[in-house]
């Protein structure tokens, strides 16, 4: 079991104290740089500095990079290091990364979520290899007495060139802390990167692969409680009352808590609390409606023809348009709600103490998790430490802290440090899911089979806001409307990987394929011709880049062989912009025993500059089976506010066996990195859909698309 008795700071004290060494902190907040000796540098570690990140490099030569984004299994863990390591120029066979605990005054944007990591810290972590590399240059100048306009470095090196003298970065570490740190650095020429666009293992591959305790489920203090808490069976339900008497002459058990409809056995092992809450007598009453998915569908028509649907964009006389319009195309598309499903359940520690609380465990949103705790106890965010685990997913349910305040609840009504642990069924039950949706669309063409008209409406339950009314083919459109209607639900939502979008996308490029089949045009050349009214005769703002779609709509036509013809091989379109990036994909079909088989999909990305060619490629493929996995399987279902589907043995998720081949190929632009966690997600359901489409005539227009197999079958021999 991992025990944390020595903190990540206590580490950089001793780290840096240890023979000398030299150790950079860097204020992402402004310009200024501190290098300093070992005396300075335990101070730093004490906290009295505020930087933002650190670099340390011992003088035996190990550099030990922290990485401050919380680790979900995007590869952030390696990325970040990688960057600082390609402008620092040295040896990543010496490099150690370590995660950085919460700490809102050194670090910016602690959170692993909205695929921003990158694109946000980009030029932060190259300056600061940089400034590292332009120190240790001067320091070594200095001993030789040379010009640092003389030197070069090179793995972990400073290399003079006229006499090919050398020291290492670890010999010239201690004398390195008495630069002064220069305000301004050259950054490499992006042709002259050596680690960046490479292909680098996952830093924490070997401990996962050989189970070392990372995870916040492998946590453990000495003298820890485990919990394990009932929450109410339904939407709509409170706690009246409970009897614990049972659960409380159990083995193992130390106390029966309840707190805000919830009832928490605390004890000794997770196992004995478990049974403990089996026996748990509890009474609920109704506090709100217990909605049903047969009322979610009633809801769903009559949003669509309210009145008072919220505008989101306008532009030109829709009304006009499709009077006068020669062909009209209408189709409308649904998605049931979905859990998250991370491999590892949820799970927090909490010690509430008379002079703090500590938090360890794994979450998206480490700052939210201290400011919701200060909040919560009355107490000082200061006061409050989180120290990150890496996590088995999250998926955009690691975004909310409820399970932390959990833990947060049991400890100070416990006076003892707890650690909560969800079980499946708790998280599949009593989580927070992507929201049901619904839209209608509707295309005018004229004459010429140009699209003159578009309309959009979005209605969600509990979705917010269920289009993204700026995005492709707003701009490209003369006369369009899009709007939005959203029923508020006693049933908790939240982000879901690639929110919104993860749905929208197939809708949206599932009905741009009926349209340009209406059209009688190519799916590819309709949208490109899309684009080109977009670049020269754009109908109001604008807000995607033209050329950059263009680019991934050409590559992935060119690598799937979209204009050639293959006996039996059926292929389908799809491209969407989310994140600032853009994907392109081509799904493959064919026909097996009379049914349509997912044999590749292909995919083209502009993510920019790519950091780690291994964790990329990991990142699309990743997205792409978990966008396919829930188009085609995934569906949650309500009965009186209670969830039909607990666990997986009636929750359908994708097999290994059912995953097809994955081409994947980036566009090379050399523009800063955008995002890349969410971005191939989005697209994956329309390629699929299109496809089968062309394989079988049929539209698939509601997910999970398993349900549609019976309807999609009918006439195929």
């Amino acid at each position: 079991m991992q025990k944390t008795d020595n903190s990540r700071r206590d580490f950089l004290k001793s780290a840096a104290l240890a023979g000398g060494g030299f150790m950079l902190s860097f204020n992402w907040f402004g310009k200024e740089v501190l290098a300093a000796d070992s005396a300075v540098a335990a101070t730093t570690a004490a906290g009295d500095f505020a930087p933002n990140a650190y670099l340390s490099i011992s003088p035996d030569g190990i550099v030990s990079i922290f990485s401050p984004n919380p680790e979900v299994g995007q590869g952030i863990k390696t990325a970040f290091p990688i960057i600082v390591a390609e402008e620092l120029d040295v040896d990543w066979a010496n490099v150690k990364v370590l995660q950085a605990p919460l700490d809102t005054k050194k670090f910016e944007r602690q959170v692993a979520g909205g695929s921003g990591s990158i694109p946000h810290s980009w030029q932060r972590l190259r300056k600061a290899g940089a400034t590292a590399r332009q120190m240790l240059i001067e320091a070594a100048a200095k001993k030789w007495n040379v010009s640092a306009a003389e030197c070069k470095t090179e793995k972990g090196y400073v290399i003079h060139i006229t006499s090919n003298k050398r020291l290492s970065y670890g010999e010239l570490a201690t004398d390195a802390a008495q630069i002064t740190p220069p305000t301004d650095v050259k950054l490499k020429d992006i042709k002259d990167f050596k680690l960046i666009g490479s292909t680098v293992k996952n830093v924490d591959n070997k401990p996962i692969l050989t189970g070392q305790p990372l995870f916040g489920i492998d946590f453990y203090r000495e003298g820890m409680l485990f919990s394990m808490i009932q929450r109410p069976p339904a939407f709509g339900l409170k706690l009246k009352s409970f009897d614990a008497t049972a659960a409380k002459a159990m083995p193992g058990i130390v106390d029966v808590v309840s707190f805000k409809n919830k009832v928490a056995v605390v004890g000794k092992s997770t196992w004995e609390v478990k049974k403990a809450k089996d026996v748990l007598k509890i009474e609920w009453e109704k506090e709100g409606n217990l909605e049903s998915t047969d009322d979610h569908n009633k809801l769903f028509k009559e949003l669509l023809d309210s009145p008072k649907a919220e505008v989101r964009r306008k532009e030109g006389n829709v009304e006009e348009a499709f009077k006068n319009a020669a062909k009209i195309i209408e189709s409308e598309y649904q998605c049931p709600f979905l859990p998250h499903n991370p491999m590892e359940p949820m799970n927090f520690f909490a010690h509430v103490r008379e002079d703090g609380v500590e938090l360890v465990g794994p979450t998206q949103t480490p700052a939210n998790a201290q400011g919701q705790t200060a909040k919560l106890l009355n107490i000082a965010p200061e006061k409050v430490t989180v120290e990150l685990t890496r996590m088995g997913g999250g998926f955009g349910r690691r975004l909310g802290t409820d399970y932390v305040l959990e833990a947060v609840e049991v400890s100070n009504l416990v006076k003892a440090p707890v650690k909560v642990i969800w079980t499946r069924e708790d998280d599949m039950t009593g989580g927070s899911y992507r929201p049901a949706v619904r839209y209608r669309f509707r295309a005018a063409l004229d004459k010429q089979g140009n699209m003159i008209g578009y309309t959009l409406r979005g209605v969600g339950i509990n979705a917010g806001n269920p289009t993204r009314e700026n995005n492709f083919p707003s701009g490209a459109v003369p006369n369009l409307l899009i709007d939005s209607v959203d029923h508020k639900s006693p049933i908790t939502t939240g982000p879901w990987r690639a929110p919104i979008t993860n749905f929208l996308a197939f809708a949206e490029q599932s009905f741009l394929d009926e349209v340009a089949s209406a059209a009688g045009k190519d799916a590819v050349q309709f949208r490109l011709e899309l684009l080109e009214k977009a670049k020269t005769a754009p109908a109001g703002p604008v807000r995607y880049d033209i050329d950059r779609m263009k680019a991934v709509i050409e590559l992935a036509a060119e690598k799937s062989g979209w204009n050639k013809k293959r006996k039996g091989v059926s292929l389908g379109f799809s491209v969407y912009f989310s994140h600032a990036s853009y994907v392109a994909q081509v799904g493959e079909v064919v026909m097996k025993k009379g049914k349509p088989v997912l044999q590749k999909i292909y995919a083209a990305v502009d993510c920019g500059v790519v950091i780690n060619q291994s964790g990329a490629r990991n990142q699309i493929i990743g997205g792409i089976v978990d966008g396919m996995g829930h188009a085609m399987y995934g569906n949650l279902t309500f009965s009186e506010g209670k969830p039909n589907q607990s666990n997986f043995n009636t929750f359908r998720l994708i097999k290994m066996n059912e995953i097809p081949a994955v081409d994947v190929h980036f566009v090379d632009n050399g523009i800063d990195p955008t995002g890349l966690g969410e971005p191939a997600l989005p697209p994956t359901g329309g390629s699929i859909a299109n496809a089968i489409f062309k394989a079988t005539g049929k539209r698939l227009k509601n997910q999970p698309f398993i349900e549609q197999e019976e309807k999609l079958l009918e006439g195929i021999s």
